[in-house]
């Protein structure tokens, strides 16, 4: 819930205090670096603290972190005043989609135990689909709704919020199968599966730099397609690793690539998702990504784990777990080759163009309170 809030309004902040164009692409591709550098140093301190110290201190280590970070925002983030009109917060949406999607994951997370064509399976997943529904129909009936599903006719939010989906999915799993490997396969400790990450996480900091340069002079769509088949690339290379492997060839190599990829959609893929939003819009287009990207991590890695454990069966030797990882990898791969697909068909080639300014008058709106537009 904490995270729910925070991490759209961080990116919301920052749709709304850079003008869209070149200063908002390097914003955010700073905000992504951030987040890649932040995730290096998590997993390696993960590891350590795993090894050396006591798994719960991976938890406990946030304490203090979150003491710095709100110092940080008390001291730097201007508190704003509250809006003229106070309206009631959408209480029956936040319901329906709670559920909905609290369904589908638990539906997907048991199907490799219950099996996909099971009673409670289907049941669970219809479930998650009616109330998916629900929502839809209440937000286009609420005064205030949760999403304006209007945004969506924009091809760059949505896009942007299916591409995220997919390359989430493949990320999140990439991650996971990855550590199972060095720990599972080639018996590599806690520690050392968390420090070997973090040639991953600055090569992915490196192609966010790049995407950051590339999407200031164009659009988002010419990092997000060779992004994402770079990312499909590394993750096939991953896909051929062995029980007989070795860091250098079956790790540090395609995961070095894979994270060139990943951090070349990172960046552009934000400032698609945030590309012809009005200001007062950020926040519901900043909260839609959020949602998106976790959705996608949870539901794919769920699925994925589950082809996982269909290929290993029962077996828990090197060589069974090596195989259902593969496999799992290489449908990663898949996805992010899906989402270059989705890059080239469904975002549009060039920006739209900015609404004309208005002409003076005497009874002009002030700037501050005018709603912009959302383009076709």
């Amino acid at each position: 819930l904490g995270a729910a809030a925070a991490a759209p309004a961080a990116l919301g902040m920052l749709t709304t205090a850079f003008p869209e164009g070149p200063r908002r692409v390097r914003a955010l591709g700073v905000w992504s670096a951030v987040n890649a550098a932040g995730g290096a140093l998590g997993v390696m301190a993960g590891g350590l603290l795993t090894e050396y110290v006591d798994w719960r201190w991976v938890m406990l280590v946030n304490l203090p972190i979150v003491a710095a970070a709100l110092a940080l925002v008390l001291a730097g983030v201007p508190a704003g005043g509250l809006p003229d009109r106070r309206e009631r917060p959408d209480v029956l949406g936040a319901v329906l989609a709670t559920g909905g999607v609290g369904l589908l994951v638990l539906g997907v997370v048991r199907t490799d135990t219950r099996g996909w064509g099971s009673p409670a399976t289907v049941a669970t997943l219809a479930a998650a689909a009616a109330l998916l529904a629900a929502f839809a129909y209440a937000e286009s009936r609420a005064s205030a709704p949760l999403l304006r599903l209007g945004l969506l006719r924009s091809r760059w939010v949505a896009g942007a919020n299916v591409l995220v989906f997919l390359a989430a999915a493949g990320q999140f799993a990439a991650f996971y199968f990855m550590s199972l490997y060095m720990q599972q396969v080639l018996g590599m400790g806690a520690a050392a599966t968390g420090t070997a990450f973090l040639p991953f996480s600055v090569s992915l900091v490196a192609g966010t730099v790049i995407a950051t340069r590339v999407t200031a002079t164009r659009t988002p769509r010419a990092a997000l397609v060779p992004g994402a088949l770079l990312a499909a690339a590394g993750l096939a290379w991953c896909a051929c690793i062995s029980p007989h492997g070795g860091f250098l060839a079956d790790v540090l190599g395609p995961c070095a690539i894979t994270g060139v990829g990943v951090g070349l959609v990172l960046a552009p893929v934000a400032a698609a998702a945030t590309t012809g939003v009005a200001s007062r819009e950020a926040g519901m287009a900043s909260g839609l990504f959020n949602s998106s990207r976790q959705l996608g991590g949870c539901v794919g890695l769920a699925a994925l784990a589950t082809i996982a454990a269909l290929r290993t069966g029962p077996a828990t030797d090197p060589a069974a777990l090596n195989a259902g990882y593969a496999l799992s990898l290489a449908v990663s791969a898949g996805l992010f080759v899906v989402a270059a697909v989705v890059a080239i068909v469904v975002l549009p080639r060039h920006r739209a163009a900015a609404p004309p300014a208005p002409r003076p008058a005497a009874t002009a709106v002030p700037a501050e309170n005018r709603l912009e537009g959302t383009p076709s």
